[in-house]
């Protein structure tokens, strides 16, 4: 941490323990004003479980021990009481994923008017106003009057950002804050939390977005099975990395990728002839030709909000075009058209182990078990993860686990809705590299969602772009 940057967030000897054992052990960090805080590290690492520590919100099962001092403060000895008073005032925190952090029964703009209303202490008018404002500022106006099913994920994640700013707290954890966001919404929302920091606010930002944390700049912390394995100064930890694992998570940015060769595509699987879709006057695309042939990966790349899911779920047969046609390979069962959802929280049952769900899908299609265990090598996912429950788990290993679940049912096509959106560079490399090898060994037709045009570029077989 900067010498003339004074603590009031320490972080003494933190580890965090389940009944299996010790997941965090004795991470120290500090946070003072004008000195932003970054923890970068691949999915699992442990990096939003130090944030729920502090949050005092960690799953259940979980016991933190050590020191967390606020203001003078352990919060780790505090009554849930005390706690609980705490948050949305003094302590605030953005979630890693928007499904669990909007109401699914609100609409968007009530949500963060409720914070002005009962948290701030504002009048009716007042509240309404301040949530316009939160709304405009992150260019959400147009979904005020929608409910967070029907806004896209990218949508959600600026919708839970204005719920956070909303609080205007004094520590501002955010947690993955520019997931699932194209180049330009992520610089915005990156630009607005750079802005909380010059007006005063302390931050600690869990990403695994290096972009992220070049722009953030301050102080960053390396994590990594657990362990915090390599602290220091932005400028310095970017540019010269000492630890073998930070050098591998730099060269894993996109943009330092290789392209792929194109391989040579199968018979096409699906097709959408001059798709429309509107909703109410909007028109998302019109006139849209897209195919998709087997062994091949096709992208759509465009902004937050521009149809991308939209098409990936007509060609899907889950919504309905207004013009135009679909066409499907007939000699397909509709079990072989899978998809990998933009929030994977939504896709599994909330109190059902993992276990638990993988072997119900085993028993239900007549699949083998050692299938289950190949696969799970592949993505590396341990066999204790499966005895957890899907909060238990970081949102990274949850895609790889709803990667694996779609792949057990041999997709002939497979809509992959920002998979790699949640995963560290070196996961994402991983997880597209395991793509391309799925497409090319089983001729599956890949539909790649993605907010990021390196990626597009360097893996896919044709590019379609939406604005």
């Amino acid at each position: 941490m900067n010498a003339h940057v004074t603590a009031e967030l320490s972080v003494f000897n933190l580890s965090i323990h389940s009944p299996q054992g010790e997941i965090v052990s004795n991470v120290s960090l500090s946070l003072g004003r004008g000195g932003p805080l970054t923890l970068l590290g691949e999915s699992g690492s442990g990096k939003s479980l130090v944030a729920q520590a502090i949050m005092g919100n960690l799953p259940a099962g979980l016991v933190a021990s050590g020191q967390v001092i606020f203001k003078g403060a352990d919060l780790l000895s505090e009554g849930l009481e005390d706690r609980r008073r705490r948050w949305g005032r003094s302590v605030s925190l953005l979630p890693q994923e928007p499904w669990l952090a909007l109401d699914p029964t609100m609409r968007v703009a009530p949500q963060v008017a409720e914070v002005h209303r009962y948290v701030k202490g504002r009048a009716v008018r007042e509240s309404d106003a301040a949530a316009a404002d939160n709304l405009a500022d992150l260019s959400l106006a147009p979904a005020a009057g929608l409910y967070p099913f029907q806004i896209s994920g990218g949508m959600g994640q600026r919708a839970a950002i204005a719920i956070a700013h909303a609080s205007d707290a004094e520590l501002l954890i955010a947690d993955e804050p520019t997931k699932g966001l194209d180049a330009g919404l992520r610089d915005s929302v990156t630009a607005r939390l750079r802005h909380e920091v010059e007006n005063g606010k302390l931050l600690l930002t869990i990403t695994h977005d290096v972009a992220v944390a070049r722009v953030l700049g301050g102080t960053i912390g390396v994590m990594l099975d657990g362990r915090l394995i390599e602290h220091g100064p932005a400028e310095r930890l970017l540019s010269a990395p000492e630890h073998a694992y930070t050098k591998a998570l730099l060269e894993a940015e996109p943009s330092q990728w290789v392209s792929q060769a194109r391989t040579a595509a199968g018979p096409v699987v699906v097709t959408g002839r001059a798709l429309e879709k509107r909703y109410g006057e909007k028109v998302l695309f019109s006139g849209l030709d897209i195919g998709v042939s087997a062994g091949e990966i096709t992208s759509i790349f465009g902004p937050s909000g521009c149809g991308k899911t939209t098409v990936g779920n007509i060609l899907l047969g889950l919504t309905a075009p207004d013009e135009g046609s679909v066409e499907r390979r007939a000699v397909l069962s509709p079990l072989r058209f899978q998809k990998l959802y933009q929030d994977p929280p939504a896709a599994f049952a909330p109190h059902q182990s993992l276990r638990k769900g993988m072997q119900d899908l085993v028993r239900l299609h007549g699949k083998d078990w050692s299938t289950v265990e190949a696969l799970a090598s592949r993505l590396r996912l341990s066999d204790a993860l499966f005895d957890r429950l899907p909060s238990e788990i970081s949102g990274g290993e949850l895609q790889r686990f709803a990667l694996l679940r779609a792949l057990l049912l041999e997709p002939a096509f497979l809509f992959a809705d920002e998979a790699t959106s949640r995963l560290d560079p070196v996961s994402q490399k991983e997880v597209v590299a395991f793509l391309q090898e799925i497409a090319q060994e089983r001729g599956v037709a890949v539909l790649m969602v993605t907010h990021d045009r390196d990626i597009a570029d360097r893996v896919s077989n044709r590019v379609v772009e939406l604005t």
